[in-house]
């Protein structure tokens, strides 16, 4: 039984199968053939498999490509699709994005003012995210960058229960920088 297509059809199919080669689209002479039931067949002229595949009212999906043969398993493509983007959206679940948040002082931040900074900062660590410090200086106010450096040493202890210094304080023009990360958790 041949599957005739339009060229919609054949066009749609192909568009689908970018990350796939499936049917008529596999242009290797031989393949590592599994069947639709997990079973390993073996080496398979492509035609052989495609006309098993057809048969059988299923596709022929190329696995892995880059083995020698590929590797192809007789599936029913959407069914397939379906499966492997599933499984691509659950692993994205899983995984945990981490952002960089900046916050910005100034060299002559009253007591009050700091504490909100750090209490900003420490909000973006609970949540997981990387905080970078920058102190901005202007004018005859970089003639005292030790007081930049003492103020984010002074961040860095209020912080140092949830949070851990990712290298030294740096300067780099009118600003000096401090990056904390989230300390990580040690299992027990």
């Amino acid at each position: 039984m041949v599957r005739k297509q339009s060229f919609a059809q054949s066009r749609e199919a192909f568009i689908d199968n970018r990350r796939f080669r499936t049917n008529q689209f596999i242009r290797v002479p031989e393949v590592r053939l599994i069947d639709a039931d997990g079973t390993q067949i073996g080496i398979v002229k492509t035609v052989q498999a495609l006309a098993m595949a057809q048969a059988k009212d299923l596709d022929l999906v190329e696995i892995s490509p880059q083995a020698k043969p590929p590797v192809c398993k007789i599936v029913n493509f959407s069914k397939f699709k379906y499966e492997t983007e599933k499984k691509e959206k659950e692993a994205r679940k899983k995984q945990k994005i981490s952002h960089l948040k900046e916050v910005r002082i100034r060299p002559r931040i009253s007591v009050h003012d700091l504490e909100i900074k750090i209490k900003r900062a420490r909000e973006f660590i609970e949540d997981g995210d990387k905080v970078q410090l920058t102190a901005m200086f202007s004018g005859r106010e970089m003639q005292h960058k030790d007081l930049g450096i003492n103020i984010m040493n002074k961040i860095k202890e209020a912080l140092s229960d949830i949070a851990e210094p990712e290298g030294r304080v740096s300067s780099m023009g009118t600003r000096v920088f401090l990056t904390l990360a989230p300390k990580k958790k040690t299992s027990k």
